[in-house]
C-alpha cells in the first residue's frame, strides 16, 4: 500500500474522509497530524505526525467518551472529549522514493495495525468490564435469583427455592447487613466457605450437598448472564457424604404399620400419594404433576419425565410397571373431575407436617420426609434381590453410581440384622 493511499485528514463527522495524495502530503507542515484509520468506529485510531526529517511518526489516539466541564465563555457545563495519544515509536517515509522504502512502509503499517487491533481488543475488554461493573453494582442477587426460580420453565424449583431460603437465613445470621440486599461485589470465597459450614450444621445427611449444588446452579446462571464475573463458589466444596445413604428409611414392617395406622383428620390424598412414592420411588415434585393420561391401563405402566433432570438430561424419562396394588392406588379419572391430575396435594410444608404426625401415631421413631419413601423403595427392592440395574432404571438414575448408595444401605441393614441376634454363651 503506497503512502498516498493511507493518509487522510481530520474531518467533521458529517463529512466524508478525504484521502490525501502526494501533493497534499508535501503541503503538511512539520508537527501536523493526520489519521490513517478510515473506520470512524475504531478505538484507538491509527495516525501519523510529520517530523522535521521528512518521516512520519505513528501514534494511536484513544477515545474515552465525554466528561462534563464548565465553560466560562458559555457560562454552563459542556461535554468535553476524553482522549489520549500514545506513540508507537514506528516511522514511515512520508515521500518514499525507492521500492525498499515502500516495502518498509508496508511492513511498518502492518505492524502498527496489529498493535492497534490488540489495543482495540483491550479497550473493548475494559469497556465490557466497566459495563459489567455498573450492571453488577445495581442488581440485588436475592431478587435476581428469585426471578430465575419463579420462571415457569425452570425445573427442580422446590430444591432451588430451598437453597435460596438457606442463603437468606445464612445472611440474616452471619451477614445481617446483606439480609435484604446483596450485590455481586459483596460475594467472596470466604463467605461461601462459611455458607457451606452453615449448611452442614443445619442439615442432616446429603441435605447440605444437595442445597449447595442448587446454590451453585444459581451462581452459574448469574455468571452466564454477566451479572457476576466469576463464581465465588469455585474451589469451595461440601464434605463428601455422597457414598452413603444418610436419610432414614422404612422397613417392610414399618411400612405395613404406617399404612395400618389411621387417625382423625388424616388426609387420604397424602396417604395415597405417599404409598405410590414408597412403591414406585417417584419424587414428590413429580407426584404432584402426574396425570391419568400418563397411565397405560392396558399395558399396566406409568410413564413420566423427571422434573429434576428433564432440562439437562437425555435420560429423564421413566417407565414404571404397575401391579394390582398400584393400579388400585392410582384409580381412574372421575367423570366430574375438573382436571386430569391423579393427586391433589397441599403445600410441601403441609405434606411434611401430616407425614410426621402420621409416623408418630404409628410409633415410628425416625426422621421421615417425603423423599424417604423413594429411598425406602430402592433399599427394599435391593434387599429382596432385585438387580441394581433394574432398580437404577426404576429410579431414573443416569448412572449406577447414584444407585450404589442403596447397596451400601442394604449392607448396613444386614449388619444390623446380624447384630440383633441374641447372645449365646456355651
Amino acid at each position: 500500500m503506497a503512502t498516498q493511499d493511507i493518509f487522510c485528514t481530520f474531518v467533521p463527522r458529517n463529512q466524508k474522509i478525504k484521502v490525501m495524495d502526494k501533493k497534499t502530503i508535501k503541503d503538511l507542515k512539520v508537527g501536523e497530524s493526520c489519521i490513517i484509520s478510515n473506520d470512524r468506529e475504531a478505538n484507538p485510531k491509527l495516525g501519523a505526525k510529520l517530523l522535521s526529517d521528512g518521516r512520519a511518526s505513528l501514534f494511536l489516539d484513544f477515545y474515552f467518551g465525554f466528561t462534563m466541564v464548565y465553560s466560562e465563555s458559555q457560562d454552563k457545563m459542556v461535554p468535553k472529549k476524553q482522549k489520549r495519544r500514545e506513540s508507537l515509536n514506528l516511522y514511515l517515509y512520508s515521500n518514499p522514493r525507492t521500492p525498499q522504502q515502500r516495502h518498509e512502509n508496508k511492513e511498518t503499517l502492518a505492524k502498527a495495525d496489529r498493535i492497534r487491533r490488540e489495543k482495540a481488543d483491550a479497550v473493548d475488554d475494559e469497556d465490557k468490564k466497566e459495563a459489567l461493573k455498573k450492571k453488577t453494582t445495581k442488581v440485588n442477587l436475592l431478587e435476581y435469583f428469585q426471578q430465575f426460580i419463579d420462571d415457569e420453565r425452570v425445573a427442580d424449583k422446590a430444591v432451588l427455592q430451598g437453597a435460596l431460603n438457606n442463603f437468606r437465613d445464612f445472611l440474616t445470621k452471619e451477614y445481617p447487613q446483606y439480609k435484604d440486599m446483596i450485590k455481586a461485589n459483596s460475594l467472596n470465597k470466604e463467605m461461601m466457605e462459611r455458607f457451606v459450614k452453615y449448611l452442614e450444621v443445619n442439615h442432616k445427611g446429603q441435605g447440605a450437598e444437595t442445597y449447595y449444588k442448587r446454590f451453585k446452579r444459581l451462581m452459574n446462571y448469574a455468571v452466564d448472564h454477566d451479572i457476576i464475573r466469576k463464581s465465588p463458589c469455585k474451589g469451595v466444596t461440601t464434605s463428601k457424604l455422597g457414598d452413603m445413604l444418610q436419610k432414614d428409611i422404612l422397613s417392610d414392617d414399618e411400612l405395613v404399620r404406617l399404612f395400618d395406622t389411621h387417625y382423625k383428620g388424616e388426609n387420604p390424598e397424602i396417604r395415597r400419594a405417599f404409598a405410590v412414592t414408597c412403591l414406585c420411588g417417584i419424587r414428590r415434585c413429580d407426584i404432584v404433576k402426574l396425570t391419568y393420561s400418563q397411565v397405560d391401563y392396558s399395558n399396566r405402566t406409568l410413564k413420566y419425565r423427571q422434573s429434576k433432570t428433564e432440562a439437562h438430561s437425555s435420560s429423564s424419562g421413566v417407565t414404571i410397571p404397575l401391579n394390582d396394588t398400584l393400579l388400585a392406588l392410582i384409580g381412574t379419572k372421575k367423570d366430574d373431575a375438573k382436571d386430569d391430575l391423579i393427586f391433589h396435594l397441599p403445600s410441601d410444608t403441609m405434606c411434611l407436617k401430616a407425614l410426621r404426625t402420621w409416623t408418630k401415631r404409628a410409633g415410628i421413631d425416625k426422621h421421615i420426609t417425603w423423599h424417604c419413601g423413594r429411598h425406602s423403595f430402592a433399599t427394599l427392592l435391593l434387599s429382596k434381590g432385585a438387580n441394581i440395574k433394574v432398580v437404577s432404571s426404576l429410579l431414573g438414575h443416569s448412572t449406577l453410581r447414584f444407585t450404589e448408595i442403596y447397596v451400601r444401605a442394604v449392607d448396613k441393614q444386614k449388619q444390623e440384622a446380624i447384630n440383633s441376634l441374641p447372645d449365646i454363651k456355651l
